[in-house]
């Protein structure tokens, strides 16, 4: 039987996901600390964003228990909408409805799911897109805004929600790279804040600076976790150097067979 640790903002233990005989996750273990950010860095198709998608159960585990505040999530009897409440979730992709202004975008979830006032909704919004620095923008529409803007409302409608805990899975990986660092500016701000946030990135700059601890993963599981001094700078497995080398210096890396 799991023990819960109440100080943990999200718990997951033996946690496994698998598509048919294809086995994305195999036996994850470790928590979040509250007030705590993770980076989560491997390969394509290590597992990161499954993962981060059972922490919120977009995807179903196979096996294992995922807990968020003490509440398991993947108890069948848990209130799924109650619980999912907790975690606000940031995409590649920023999904904003194109026929809606900035300020409609960060107020419909409030209003449809968490049933605010129209008033309270739009007090809620405003401040939250001063917190992403979009205050001036809460009347344009998405395709009125350039790709870091886009992200950025779909940051401060994720806070909007009163997240406990905040998942980013690769926020600026569909990003122009001069529009990368504003979204990080505000990743980092968040961080600063105290947000408790588990971030799915190739940015080892972001990694390194901002992050309490860094987790490689490779073939569906933790590879090695730390610090980021310790993972990014002075990695303990060939595997997690050899990403890192391709991934630091991608022109001095060899073609693999």
């Amino acid at each position: 039987m799991t023990t819960v640790n109440p100080a943990a903002a999200v718990q997951i233990t033996g946690l496994q996901k698998a598509f048919g005989d294809l086995e994305v996750l195999r036996g994850i273990d470790f928590e979040v600390a509250r007030g705590e950010v993770v980076c989560i860095i491997g390969p394509s198709g290590s597992g990161k964003s499954t993962l981060l998608r059972c922490v919120n159960l977009l995807e179903e585990p196979t096996a294992g228990q995922v807990y968020v505040g003490g509440v398991e999530l993947t108890d069948p009897d848990v209130d799924i909408d109650a619980a999912r409440r907790r975690v606000g979730m940031v995409f590649q992709q920023f999904n904003l409805f194109p026929h809606l202004s900035v300020l409609g975008n960060v107020t419909i979830a409030q209003r449809k799911v968490l049933r605010r006032s129209a008033e309270e909704a739009d007090r809620i919004a405003r401040d939250n897109l001063v917190r992403v620095g979009l205050a001036d923008k809460v009347d344009a529409y998405p395709a009125q805004l350039s790709g870091g803007q886009q992200q950025r409302v779909a940051i401060a409608r994720a806070l909007a929600m009163g997240p406990d805990v905040m998942l980013f899975d690769e926020p600026t990986s569909a990003l122009d790279p001069e529009l990368v660092g504003d979204v990080l500016g505000v990743m980092r701000k968040l961080a600063l804040e105290g947000m408790t946030m588990l971030v799915v990135t190739h940015e080892m700059s972001f990694a390194r600076e901002v992050a309490d601890r860094v987790v490689f993963m490779d073939g569906g599981v933790i590879v090695e976790e730390g610090p980021p001094s310790k993972v990014i700078g002075d990695p303990a497995y060939e595997r997690t150097r050899r990403f890192l080398s391709r991934v630091l210096d991608p022109a001095a890396a060899e073609v693999e067979e």
